[in-house]
């Protein structure tokens, strides 16, 4: 054990980072590695959200609730948030080619047996399995590209990426809707093995050789053993908080107190451990630390916005999952168009002018979102989400760059991990906080609504007259006034969450200048430290 005052102060200079091992890949091979890689992410991220609308169809034919099938989502999250942040030790120890490459043929065998599940526990299961080999295939997707990019093009190494993460998330209800209605439900897991044979093929045909240094260190079990209890704690109660009504649930005042208890002694050991299993140095690193911060919450707003748009979709405006998917799905598309814009001159603006052009955007569309009524049409409701993509692409490329800057090469994938951690798990914060808010904002405005009507008042007699005249009487006059009370509850309670989604982003522009230039290329020395 070594104590924190051995580790650098924050203005302390650094030493020179080493040379990178390898030229970067020649031109003719890179486009090849370019798809190889992007198909890997694309295929862990759209795992993360394709089941999603498959869940009823799931329980229904293995014969068991719809709340019991959330824990098909459920394990997979809480796999893959305990191992995202271990990436860069695995790769420290395994090296980084061999690391992305087994993880991803593990991955693609995983949901092969995903697909074979015969039984809830078997698929839960087999799900838990597929996020604890996929926590290293995201961080080490980005942290391969940059290193086998030129440094001139690795702001477009870093577009190319941020699309498929961006993407991906939108596409997958898209797609696990389309699969679900025309095929059967384990097709959203065989999809995989193509993808992933070709993938993982192509890496380590590319990169066999290129494999970077490996050290045989000791394993931090205390380390890991605080990590997956407290992470796993975390994530547990953000995924079942809302169902168990939070802390009125002792299950979920327990998580929160075990959550809190091991990650703060996670915390302390790995700062004052000799071999830590996850690298919190890391945030001594200015521009790593404001960045991730950042990138953390941005993306928890962004995440919340796209979680409640097909929430409020589906339950007030009667609109099918799949009609959902495609009223969201048009912010893909200037981000697919922007980002290699962005990612080809990133090098001539100031990075956090770009980010704050994207939160600028993003706090205006949520405003927009916020002027919506239950006559808004799908036209109207695709313009935001597609200016939306413009935003997308000047907050994940610029912020990337900005919190890679000055990190030395051999800790690009423990910061890539450690910087991907905190995305995945804003996103999970993100969607935990906006459906918590949105129900109980709807609750308080249906109690208020149903104060103003009387059984003698004059507004809802003539409503229930209306409804009489047209063959609708008695009680099933009362439950359609009803349901106009709780519609109109809903859409105040979305148009609040999007104006406080708004401000949050507002004042996410602060995060974003408190990073310093010089930020040079990702994975470069240079960098506010």
């Amino acid at each position: 054990m070594s104590t924190a005052a051995t580790l650098p102060a924050e203005d302390a200079p650094r030493p020179a980072a080493p040379a990178p091992a390898h030229a970067p890949l020649p031109a003719h091979l890179l486009p090849i590695f370019t798809i190889a890689v992007a198909l890997s992410t694309f295929m862990e991220v759209l795992d993360t959200s394709i089941a999603n609308v498959a869940v009823p169809t799931i329980a229904g034919n293995l014969a068991v609730s719809p709340n019991m099938g959330t824990w098909v989502i459920s394990s997979y999250g809480l796999a893959a948030a305990i191992v995202v942040p271990l990436t860069g030790w695995i790769a420290r120890r395994f090296g980084e080619v061999r690391t992305f490459v087994v993880s991803v043929l593990l991955f693609t065998l995983a949901s092969a047996l995903c697909g074979l599940a015969t039984s809830l526990p078997m698929l839960v299961g087999f799900r838990f399995l597929q996020g604890l080999v996929s926590g290293p295939m995201v961080p080490l997707s980005q942290t391969l590209l940059l290193q086998n990019y030129p440094p001139a093009k690795r702001g477009m190494a870093m577009a190319l990426w941020s699309m498929t993460v961006v993407v991906a998330p939108i596409f997958g209800p898209l797609l696990g809707g389309w699969i679900t209605d025309n095929a059967t439900w384990p097709w959203i897991f065989y999809i995989n093995a193509p993808i992933g044979l070709f993938a993982a093929f192509t890496a380590w045909t590319l990169l066999r050789h290129r494999e970077t240094p490996t050290a045989h260190q000791p394993i931090d079990i205390v380390g890991l053993v605080a990590l997956f209890i407290g992470v796993g704690s975390l994530q547990l109660m953000l995924d079942n908080g809302n169902d168990l009504d939070w802390f009125n649930s002792h299950v979920i005042a327990t998580l929160a107190v075990v959550a809190v208890v091991g990650l703060t002694f996670f915390i302390i050991w790995e700062l004052t451990d000799g071999h830590p299993i996850v690298d919190l140095t890391l945030f001594r690193t200015r521009n790593f630390r404001f960045g991730t911060i950042a990138m953390a919450l941005g993306y928890m707003a962004f995440f919340a916005m796209t979680v409640l748009l097909p929430l409020w979709l589906q339950t007030v405006m009667g609109y099918t999952p799949t009609w959902a998917g495609i009223a969201t799905a048009p912010v893909g598309i200037f981000a697919l168009i922007v980002s290699p814009l962005v990612g080809r001159n990133i090098q001539r603006f100031d990075l956090r002018v770009g980010a704050s052009l994207a939160f600028v955007i993003f706090g205006a569309t949520a405003y927009w979102f916020s002027t919506f009524d239950l006559d808004t049409s799908i036209g109207h409701i695709f313009l935001p989400r597609l200016v939306q993509g413009i935003a997308v692409a000047f907050f994940f490329i610029p912020i990337n760059q900005i919190l890679l800057s000055g990190v030395q090469p051999q800790r690009m994938a423990a910061a890539s991990g450690l910087s991907n951690f905190f995305r995945t798990l804003s996103g999970s914060m993100g969607t935990a906080i906006v459906t918590t808010l949105w129900d109980h904002r709807t609750q308080i405005h249906e109690v208020r609504l149903a104060e103003n009507l009387t059984t003698n008042g004059t507004a809802s007699t003539s409503y229930l007259d209306t409804l009489a005249q047209g063959g609708v009487a008695g009680n099933a006059g009362y439950a359609q006034l009803q349901g106009v009370i709780h519609a109109q509850s809903a859409m105040i309670a979305t148009s609040e969450v999007f104006w406080g989604i708004a401000i949050l982003f507002a004042l996410l522009i602060g995060f974003v200048w408190l990073t310093r230039p010089p930020f040079g290329v990702a994975g470069g020395a240079a960098g506010g430290h």
